[in-house]
Formats: structure tokens, sequence, C-alpha cells
């Protein structure tokens, strides 16, 4: 089967060693259960895992034969580092990213190979994630982001532009623009802000692709002083760079400070009421 130009497409998946077996399993299997199955899923397993999370990966091993390529790091090296590393495995141009315990619709990826299909310049393409604490049956928050590629530049210049759980991107336009980098829990704004400012042309489907586990741990991560500065860091590089000006930047790193400072039921709050629909 083939779409097009494109034959296929990879899956680029990391997992650590604090992740849910249970939850990777239902990753796996919502990849396994595309109407367009992949003939490249690569896995990065960043760092030593555990019991429970490799006795999934060698059942799904098993299963998927030469399709499932598991690439192991001798230590953790960070989302964005294990991720490059998975780019430089995957053998398709088209990926898509998958994070180990959300799940995919099952026609997600057929989808977004018909918009590159039908849309030769761009380069990069998510969609709706629905977000979900317990099951997916309960739907609690959607994270709906700008269509176009004008409208997804403009957004950039306050917020993540791309759902980075379920985009699919061209392999050469993120590597010509640098690959994923060290930025401390922005490594894909880091990156999508790079490629917009590189060329890149973007597309933001407006109906849903994928499950996004959240809750509260979520909105714990994003909080503190180090996550305030490592905000400031970016939007000080998109005025350097010249994507946004000096009033655009203060005005982003003074609402992002508050924001990460702020109690975390007040930041649970404003994603659920004000960040989401």
């Amino acid at each position: 089967m083939s779409i097009g130009a494109y034959k296929q497409y990879s899956v680029l998946m990391a997992v650590y060693y604090k992740e849910n077996a249970s939850y990777l399993r239902q990753a796996i299997e919502s990849i396994q259960n595309q109407t367009f199955p992949t003939n490249d899923f690569v896995l990065v397993c960043d760092g030593p895992l555990n019991l429970e999370l490799d006795a999934v990966i060698s059942e799904k091993q098993k299963e998927m034969g030469n399709t499932f390529h598991v690439i192991r790091l001798e230590k953790n090296c960070g989302l964005g580092n294990a991720l490059n590393e998975g780019i430089r495995h995957c053998k398709n141009e088209l990926i898509a990213r998958m994070d180990s315990d959300d799940i995919s619709y099952p026609d997600r990826c057929v989808r977004q190979m018909k918009v590159f299909e039908l849309n030769p310049e761009i380069d990069i393409c998510s969609g709706i994630i629905e977000e979900f604490s317990k099951s997916p049956d309960i739907i609690y928050a959607r994270r709906v982001l700008p269509e176009t590629s004008e409208e997804i530049s403009k957004f950039a210049m306050k917020r993540n532009p791309f759902n980075h759980p379920c985009v699919m991107y061209k392999k050469t336009a993120v590597e010509s623009s640098g690959s994923y980098q060290d930025f401390y829990l922005l490594e894909d704004y880091y990156l999508w802000i790079r490629m917009l400012m590189n060329g890149s042309q973007g597309y933001n489907l407006q109906e849903p692709l994928l499950y996004m586990r959240a809750g509260s741990d979520m909105y714990k991560r994003r909080a503190g002083w180090k996550y305030a500065r490592t905000q400031i860091a970016l939007f000080r590089y998109m005025e350097n760079r010249g994507f946004i000006n000096k009033g655009q930047c203060f005005i982003s790193c003074v609402v992002r400070s508050g924001s990460s400072l702020a109690p975390n039921w007040i930041r649970e709050l404003m994603f659920k009421k004000i960040l989401r629909k």
C-alpha cells in the first residue's frame, strides 16, 4: 500500500525506565492497529529499563518481526538525544512521532500521509489531541491548534504550534534544521521554531488524532524556577533571531513565569479553562 509519492512511513518512539509497561503496550498496539500499517517502527530505549518494560518489548519483537527495531542506549540521555538517535535509524522520509503512554486513532497516520501527498510543500503536520486521565472514553480537554502555515507561524510567537505526541514530519526537514537539541522540556518547541525560521511549512488537521494521557503529574512537570528559566531562554532566543520583538518577548516571559511559579491547581485550571478546549 502507498499514498502517492509516499510508499511508507516510520514510527519513532522513546521509552525510559519510569514508564508504565501497560501504557507502553497500549501505545505500541495503537500503531499496530493503524489502518495503514507502518513497515518501520523504531523504539529507542533511553538507558536501561525494568523487567516489565523489557517483557513488553520482547513480546512485540516476536509479534512484529523485522518491522520493530529496538535501539538501546547505554545510559539515559534525555528525550531529545534519544529521538535524534532514533531519527538516524528511521528508513522512511515521513516519520510519525509517538509517545510511550499515548493512544493513536486507528486512521491517524493515513490521514497525515494524505496531507503530505496533497500538499508537497508541507514539512510537519499534527492535529488535535484529546487528553484523558484514566480512560480515553472520558476526555476532559482538547488541544486545538491553528490550521494553516501562516496561522501556525503567528501562533508560534506565543505558544507551541504543534502537538508533539502526534506530529508527522519529513526527516530531511528536521535534520536540515539541526534536529532535536537540549532545551529542558522544550526540545520540540525549540525544534519547531528553528524549522519555521528555516523555511519549513506546517499544517494542523482540525480533527483528533491521538488520546494523550495527562493529569496532575503533567502539570507538576511544568512548574518551578528551572522550567520558568528555560521558557525565558526560549523566548529570548526567538527575540535574538528576529522571530519576535522585544515587547512580545517581555509579555511571554512574564506570562510563562507566572504560570510556572503558580500553585499546581491554578496551573491545571489555566490549562483546562484557557489553554484547552
